[in-house]
């Protein structure tokens, strides 16, 4: 995440990271959204729709994104971790300040 990023390239990178630890089939939504007035507006972090996006935006410092990447087994469940980033001048500030770690209860 950094100012002048592209939104699908940043899609991109999140789906090349799961692809690479052999789980970018079980990645089936966006990465993430704007927030701002509502809890989801735009611009999307998702794969291009070649029937729908026309343009692909670039992130500016001072705008706020979730990014949220996720794995999901056919028929048994997934995880989905969501951070909250503030794109700053020289790149992300992640807002998130919760354990990724495996809790078991």
């Amino acid at each position: 995440m950094a100012p002048g990023r592209l939104r699908f390239d940043i899609d991109a990178a999140a789906r090349d990271t799961l692809t690479d630890r052999g789980m970018g089939e079980l990645f089936g939504h966006g990465t993430g959204h704007g927030l701002g007035l509502e809890v989801h507006e735009d611009p999307r972090i998702a794969r291009r729709r070649p029937d729908v996006d026309t343009g692909d935006e670039a992130v500016a410092a001072g705008m706020v994104f979730t990014i949220e990447p996720g794995a999901y087994l056919p028929g048994w469940g997934g995880v989905r971790i969501e951070d909250d980033v503030l794109v700053t001048e020289t790149g992300g500030d992640v807002l998130t300040d919760v354990t990724t770690d495996l809790i078991e209860v």
